[in-house]
């Protein structure tokens, strides 16, 4: 093999970043940078959640939001009797109160971790239950297509709860873990 082709072998295997500098001085700084990164990135899982609790939460408060509701609802076996005790905007407003309680623990992470391990148990189960809707609700999944291909609206819309559940989830964990070395 020629020198010219040895350097731009060496080049693809050892990227330039890392060319430059020795193993010990790129762990040292991507441990520096994640020192920093960290904090940083739990905040904003706890704020992301607590935000999105609070617009969902607060939209549970309209009619627009409460007749949105429907089709969900009246189709789950896990949430169709609701309707049978609260009226369409009742189940929303209830489901508001809780979702607003849920958003006030997870940040309440900031005056202590058991608030934030309730509220990311909560959120988990939550999620879980809205994407129980993906099994329930008709018109998730695009009839002309078939399966893995799902609507817009209810498909996609509930599938990003896949993401807010692990979100949820993570919460949880973290929080127990400052409970536990407390």
């Amino acid at each position: 093999m020629t020198t010219k082709a040895q350097a731009i072998i060496s080049g693809i295997a050892t990227p330039p970043l890392l060319a430059r500098g020795t193993n010990a001085e790129w762990r040292n700084l991507a441990e520096r940078l994640t020192g920093y990164a960290e904090p940083i990135s739990r905040a904003a899982i706890y704020v992301s959640l607590g935000i999105i609790y609070a617009w969902f939460g607060g939209m549970k408060f309209t009619a627009y939001e409460a007749e949105g509701l429907v089709p969900l609802v009246q189709n789950s076996p896990l949430l169709s009797w609701f309707y049978a005790l609260f009226s369409v905007r009742g189940f929303s407003n209830f489901l508001g109160v809780l979702e607003l309680s849920v958003g006030l623990l997870i940040v309440l992470r900031l005056a202590n971790p058991i608030f934030s391990a309730a509220g990311g148990l909560l959120s988990a189960g939550l999620f879980v239950t809205t994407l129980s809707f993906m099994i329930s609700t008709p018109g998730v999944v695009v009839p002309e297509l078939g399966v893995p291909a799902i609507s817009v609206a209810p498909g996609q819309f509930l599938l990003k709860d896949v993401g807010l559940l692990a979100a949820s989830f993570w919460v949880f964990v973290d929080s127990l873990k400052a409970v536990v070395r407390r």
